[in-house]
């Protein structure tokens, strides 16, 4: 599937996609090997360089350029940098209705930075994709890209919850 790059700029129509293309997409980076900065698909990826990914596979471009974070970029500087990043370029939603396709964001600890962000997906449910995710794709440091159940533990820490831009239902 090649989409034109996705623009912002009133006027500029972003081609709907599913959400089973958005799921498809992420699965393809399971088993990428965590790098941190990285996100190169089979060679590479951090939680951040595989929803970059998937967004250039969808839009056909990165949406801005990241730029070099440290690990602890985020108690450095105590701002939410990952929520607002995905505020510019994806479509805010009510966590609680966070379904397949869907970005969400995390925060480890109660009222710290939000860091983590993975993409929503399903089991094993054969059929058309179920409308309340059981799967999370993610990648975590000292393990490769992975397909894990959306637990509970998982759940609590949800910090946002974003859609791409152009998806159908």
């Amino acid at each position: 599937m090649h989409l034109p790059p996705v623009s912002r700029r009133p006027g500029i129509v972003v081609q709907p996609f599913s959400r089973a293309d958005i799921v498809n997409a992420a699965r393809r980076w399971v088993g990428t090997p965590y790098h941190h900065q990285a996100s190169c698909l089979g060679v590479g990826t951090d939680c951040v360089g595989l929803v970059r990914g998937v967004w250039r596979q969808l839009y056909g471009a990165d949406a801005e350029e990241a730029g070099p974070y440290t690990r602890d970029w985020a108690e450095a500087t105590g701002d939410e940098t990952l929520v607002a990043a995905a505020r510019r370029h994806l479509v805010e939603i009510d966590p609680a209705r966070l379904r397949p396709g869907d970005v969400a964001v995390f925060r480890y600890r109660t009222r710290a930075i939000a860091k983590h962000v993975g993409i929503a997906a399903r089991g094993g449910e054969s059929g058309p994709l179920a409308p309340i995710p059981s799967t999370l794709i993610h990648a975590v440091e000292g393990a490769p890209v992975s397909e894990v159940p959306l637990s509970p533990w998982w759940r609590r820490r949800i910090a946002a919850a974003f859609a791409f831009p152009g998806v159908e239902d």
